[in-house]
């Protein structure tokens, strides 16, 4: 892999018709010191979902004032986050595809970006991933701008810190899917990491220096005992964790945010449980360990992503190999 997204190659989409957006987007142009001409105003409703016209038009702007230097997108909104049963973000990077709705527990197409070496994937692969910059509240937005900020190059010199990343294996036999592709447990030396694969929901509260944790289960609570770093990534295998406005009874990524996560990943519609639909634990890891952004290691480890929103600091870096 060569490089990683920058801060000067991502566009910042702010929806002028919501507060929280305004607020939130304007932290982040300021922190990740964003220039004029990678902050796209636009008009929306604020809903969970957004319409097919709506979304039309949003796609059809965003395509006509981000030029060839924009590799990614940060969308500072809550809502909307679904395009009927796909996620706002996975329709903005791929597209819409009609035919998803009559059958979402059906195979789907490999994504392009799905494991991808580039760093450049408008370039390369003709798509800008994109990112909700999504929290229960302006101030925990805020607080998750700060914390990706403040993880960039946090981790690449070895010696210090020894996170913690933790696979936890659940009694929930449907969202327990990706228990066969977790990593072996022990320390990686070579990485600077400690793997631990444990039984349970969360890890024991208090765990300290917490890098990554992935489970699979519809509900959890005690995740902000955790000691996370800045940047950790954590996420839930379940059918509505992206139902951002929590109508769904379900734990969500919000959730995890508002813990103290940096980036997360959860379902809009119902994915009947194939683990492609979700973050490959191996993938994301290794492409994060690499020095990618969080928006790259999420996006380059879900293979069939469009059911999913992905949420969090798009910039996000620990092992990014130099600040920008």
């Amino acid at each position: 892999m060569n490089g990683r997204i920058m801060p000067s190659q991502v566009g910042l989409v702010i929806n002028v018709a919501d507060p929280y957006s305004v607020e939130v987007g304007e932290h982040y142009r300021q922190i990740h010191r964003l220039g004029d001409d990678q902050v796209l105003r636009v008009e929306l409703p604020v809903a969970a979902q957004l319409s097919v016209a709506d979304f039309e038009r949003l796609r059809a702007s965003i395509g006509d004032f981000f030029g060839d230097r924009i590799q990614a997108l940060a969308l500072a909104w809550v809502r909307p986050f679904a395009l009927e049963c796909q996620s706002i973000t996975a329709a903005l990077t791929l597209g819409r595809d009609a035919r998803l709705c009559t059958a979402t527990c059906a195979k789907q197409s490999l994504s392009p970006y799905f494991n991808s070496r580039s760093s450049m994937p408008w370039r390369d692969h003709g798509l800008r991933p994109s990112m909700l910059l999504a929290a229960s509240s302006v101030t925990q937005a805020r607080r998750l701008i700060e914390r990706g900020h403040a993880s960039v190059g946090r981790l690449a010199p070895r010696g210090g810190v020894v996170p913690n990343v933790h696979y936890m294996v659940t009694a929930d036999a449907a969202r327990n899917v990706r228990a066969s592709l977790f990593p072996p447990a022990g320390p990686l030396r070579s990485l600077g990491i400690e793997v631990k694969v444990e039984e349970g929901v969360l890890p024991a509260p208090g765990s300290p220096d917490v890098l990554l944790v992935q489970t699979g289960i519809a509900r959890f609570q005690g995740a902000e005992s955790l000691d996370w770093l800045p940047g950790a990534l954590a996420d839930h295998l379940t059918s509505f964790g992206g139902v951002l406005d929590r109508s769904a009874g379900q734990s969500t990524v919000l959730d995890w945010i508002d813990a103290g996560a940096t980036a997360s990943y959860g379902t809009v519609s119902e994915p009947c449980n194939h683990p492609q639909k979700f973050p490959h634990p191996q993938m994301l890891l290794l492409h994060y360990l690499q020095g990618s952004s969080a928006i790259e290691a999420y996006w380059k480890s879900v293979a069939w992503p469009r059911q999913g929103v992905f949420v969090g600091d798009p910039l996000a870096a620990p092992y990014a190999r130099m600040r920008p």
